[in-house]
């Protein structure tokens, strides 16, 4: 499956393609008027009404290598693993297109869930004003504040598609989650480790002033934690660690990860528990116990989600291959020569058109920025969240 494919079905978050104003059909077969200084932009495939560009198709090279990079790929096997995606690139790129579009003719509406999503990143990144909150998205991104709209919302848009299209039709009975559990019992073996939530809250101003103003508001969100408000959202609302955006959820620790002053606190203590405000060197730390594994056998129960992804996934990838290949016989496609698209489905003819008929092969740049936009950045943006805060957490910082 696809970098993009597996990021879709992962959970964040969100993953698809926005592409700004679409030529009508008559836009595309008309011949492109250029000013003699204009730049030209090479057109390398048309996606019904839509176009994938040479630049476009560079970006995507550059941040295959940029994610392989970021996910820690050993020196001697990066070569290798950036060569074998980039075979893969127009693949994605076209699957991006056809997904786009396929929501768009289910009528897919996902402008509810946009409004509160860029609503829960202003606020999490404490910017009140709508002006500095796009000029942020700007220096975050590289990208217009529209622009960037427009690319989360189609991203919603093809996670709809496929959960609707797709993963949605997929079932795993309880049946086949047991007998999995009962032949691979050994690899569902436990370390003793417990799973934490966090609220973190900062002394801004580095003073007595701001300690207390800190420890007020920690023992508050203590006491109402413990008259029975979701830790969750208190933690979404008031913490200011990176995982404040889930609800304060922390990987689970292992005996001896936590800092041992913590460790005392939490360990062995029953689901539910919610400490007094940890003092540490720049905040204050309140720390929930959601559940805590001992060692030995795990129960179906606590492992049955891990092993119904396991079933999930080996049924997914050939499903959305179908589907994605289905899309490809019903859509209009043609790819310049020196390209290949490696999802194409057999016996679709792709062969680009002939020049005498008229279909563009070059388009400026103004128009590409009219059409298309710089996307492949997304998935550097820095959303809260996406990293763990371990300030006073773990032992190792």
């Amino acid at each position: 499956m696809t970098t993009c494919l597996r990021a879709l079905t992962l959970a964040l978050a969100l993953l698809s393609i926005g592409y700004g104003q679409k030529p009508t059909p008559a836009q595309a077969s008309a011949p492109v008027a250029v000013k003699p200084s204009s730049t030209i932009e090479q057109i390398i495939a048309k996606v019904n009404g839509d176009i994938i560009t040479r630049g476009e198709y560079e970006q995507e090279l550059k941040s295959i290598e940029a994610r392989l990079r970021a996910a820690n790929v050993p020196a001697n096997q990066m070569q290798a693993a950036i060569e074998e995606q980039k075979k893969s690139a127009l693949r994605d790129l076209i699957d991006e297109r056809l997904l786009v579009q396929k929501g768009k003719e289910l009528d897919v509406n996902v402008d509810g869930e946009l409004t509160k999503y860029l609503a829960r990143i202003q606020s999490e990144n404490k910017i009140a004003d709508p002006d500095k909150f796009q000029s942020w998205v700007r220096e975050a991104t590289g990208m217009s504040y529209e622009d960037f709209r427009a690319d989360i919302r189609d991203r919603m848009l093809t996670q709809r598609v496929i959960s609707s299209e797709v993963s949605g039709k997929i079932n795993i009975p309880r049946s086949d989650v047991e007998k999995y559990y009962n032949d691979h019992k050994q690899e569902f073996m436990r370390k003793e480790r417990i799973f934490l939530r966090e609220i973190q809250v900062n002394n801004t101003t580095k003073d007595e002033a701001g300690w207390a103003a800190a420890e007020k508001k920690a023992k508050d969100l203590v006491a109402r934690a413990r008259k029975g408000e979701r830790f969750p959202e208190l933690a979404r609302d008031n913490s200011d660690a990176q995982t404040a955006s889930e609800g304060g959820s922390i990987p689970p620790m292992e005996r001896g990860l936590l800092r041992a002053d913590i460790e005392k606190v939490v360990w062995d203590r029953p689901k539910g528990f919610v400490s007094d405000p940890i003092k540490l060197e720049n905040s204050y730390l309140i720390v929930r116990v959601d559940e805590q594994h001992k060692e030995g056998q795990a129960a179906l129960e606590e492992v049955e989600n891990e092993i119904r992804e396991r079933i999930y996934q080996p049924i997914f990838e050939p499903r959305i291959r179908e589907y994605l290949t289905e899309l490809r016989r019903n859509a209009f496609l043609e790819i310049r020569e020196g390209y290949v698209d490696v999802g194409a489905a057999k016996n679709k003819s792709t062969a680009w058109s002939d020049p005498a008929l008229l279909r563009p092969e070059t388009i400026t740049k103004e128009e590409v920025a009219a059409q298309a936009r710089n996307r492949r950045l997304l998935w550097m943006f820095p959303v809260p969240g996406t990293k763990t805060s371990r300030e006073g957490i773990s032992t190792s910082r």
